[in-house]
């Protein structure tokens, strides 16, 4: 623009704002691509863009986990906006709602505090008249329809991969492993953790494990079968043989009652136990909605086996009426003040959460006929209190590792900062998964500025907080917030740091002899 125009316009420009959103399943339009249609679109109205609220990789669904949105709303009603006009794509990228009256209740809500709502791509203009109105209802239903549609393609798409054998997401488990197969069904090689296909028309499998694991995963079973040893006691043992899950965590109850209930042991390919249709709410589907091919990977277990191991599991809560269940589940909750699926398949001599869920529907109302309201901050302070158990552990798993590689520390009994080798001083923080409502996993990292650390070494728990899910070791100089938000995947700048362990830490650790020179 030349400098006559830039003069010409800074004259009398209404001040507004710009809202860019931009989903994972749709990216037709990157949020560069619409704020250059929003300014131009600004230019030609007389508008000046003084602040951007923008979500990227957000699903327009509805408002959960769309920060910029949230934020744009809050600093409307909050009277700290300096604009008068919100600038929008379209009316797609303000939202996908389901129900039509909440995208319109969003805009009234900016409309209510003077702030007008503008769609620079929209063949109308939003000026209030019957027309726009009228036309607003229909595109709202449009993008709500479109995102329905795709749900339906989807399913089904997945649904077909699924009968025809394919692994649709989700970790292998102990002792399997993913393979990636073309679409001839030729091998591709193994997929390691957190490596994903990188050719659509790629499938993956499941298939068995090195044979230490195999060998240990059936050893699990005649142990509960034929041993008639319970959870607990075959869990126990293994910790004590030093023996250790694919995480790399000690082995209890819960971990081994999932090996005992899952399916792909033997081969079968199960999905959509669980749903969570346009991101409306999570249900716990029936085993008539389950799909499911049989037999279409290599069992690690015999079938007999695993049907016997079943009959057990189901003969524990067959023998308890329902009343007897509710009070099992009534003395966990004195006991332990609060109630997870976790917690009870955790408990010795309570019926598995599975069982709960068969008996009754769902846990939630299994929990209502005990009396119990869960609440999210309950939960977390006693995921808090698990991190907080795991932590010396955590740290003296550090330690020993650089005692391993030839290093040296002095540990801080008070701080628990680590001095290492008299070179650098490392800090170590936990950081607790947050599951979002769309099932991406969240972590918020705080860094200790007090301490002064030279490196944090942040371990990002897994989806249960069970298990270490990965490793961000991270210098002090090149952090320059007191707290990261962080999720799986953030772009180079940050995930340059990002480990699958802490061989990193160990090498820099490493002390090497160098001969004297002569």
């Amino acid at each position: 623009m030349s400098s006559s125009s830039e003069d010409k316009l800074s004259k009398g420009l209404v001040r507004a704002a710009e809202y860019v959103r931009m989903s994972t399943e749709h990216q037709r339009y990157s949020t560069e691509n619409q704020s250059d249609a929003i300014r131009q679109y600004a230019l030609q109205r007389g508008l000046e863009i003084v602040r951007t609220y923008a979500d990227a990789g957000r699903s327009g669904l509805n408002i959960d986990g769309r920060s910029g949105l949230q934020r744009l709303l809050s600093d409307i009603e909050n009277g700290t906006a300096d604009f008068t006009v919100v600038v929008v794509y379209d009316i797609s990228r303000w939202g996908r709602f389901q129900d039509s009256d909440e995208a319109a209740s969003y805009e009234y809500r900016c409309r209510a505090q003077g702030v007008r709502v503008a769609y620079c791509a929209e063949q109308f203009e939003n000026d209030g008249s019957i027309g726009s109105d009228v036309q607003k209802v229909v595109k709202r239903r449009m993008a709500a329809e479109y995102s329905r549609e795709l749900s339906v393609k989807v399913f089904a798409g997945q649904r077909r991969l699924i009968q025809l054998g394919f692994r649709q997401g989700g970790p292998p488990g102990f002792g399997l492993r993913r393979h990636l197969v073309d679409e001839n069904g030729e091998s591709k090689g193994e997929l390691l953790r957190k490596q994903h296909k990188s050719i659509q028309t790629d499938r993956v499998v499941l298939v068995p494990g090195p044979p230490n694991e195999t060998e240990l995963v059936r050893e699990i079973y005649r142990r509960f079968v034929h041993d008639q040893l319970s959870e607990a006691v075959i869990a126990a043992d293994l910790n004590r043989r030093g023996i250790t899950t694919d995480a790399s965590r000690l082995w209890t109850r819960g971990t081994i009652h999932q090996i005992l209930i899952n399916e792909k042991y033997i081969g079968n390919n199960v999905w959509n136990r669980g749903s969570f249709k346009l991101k409306q709410r999570r249900v716990r589907n029936s085993p008539n909605l389950w799909i499911r091919a049989n037999s279409v990977f290599e069992p690690i277990v015999e079938r007999s086996l695993f049907d016997a191991a079943q009959q057990i599991i189901q003969a524990r809560s067959r023998r308890m009426t329902n009343d007897e269940m509710l009070k099992s589940l009534s003395d966990l909750l004195v006991r332990r003040g609060d109630l997870s699926g976790l917690i009870i398949d955790e408990a010795e001599g309570c019926p598995s959460s599975s069982a709960y869920q068969s008996r009754f529907g769902n846990l939630l109302r299994a929990y209502q006929l005990v009396g119990y309201t869960p609440d999210r901050d309950y939960r977390y302070i006693e995921v808090n209190r698990a991190l907080r158990r795991l932590f010396p552990g955590v740290v003296s798993d550090v330690v020993r590792g650089i005692e391993n590689a030839g290093g040296y520390v002095i540990r801080d009994a008070e701080t628990e900062l680590l001095q290492i080798n008299n070179e650098f001083s490392v800090s170590i923080v936990i950081a607790r998964c947050r599951e979002t409502a769309a099932g991406a996993m969240r972590w918020r990292i705080r860094l200790d500025r007090g301490l002064l650390p030279d490196v944090t070494i942040a371990v990002r728990m897994d989806r249960a907080n069970i298990a270490a899910f990965d490793y961000l070791i991270l210098p002090t100089l090149d952090m320059n917030e007191r707290v990261l938000r962080v999720q799986e995947y953030n772009g180079i700048s940050l995930d340059a740091y990002l480990f699958d362990s802490l061989d990193r830490l160990f090498e820099m650790a490493e002390r090497i002899s160098v001969r004297e020179a002569a």
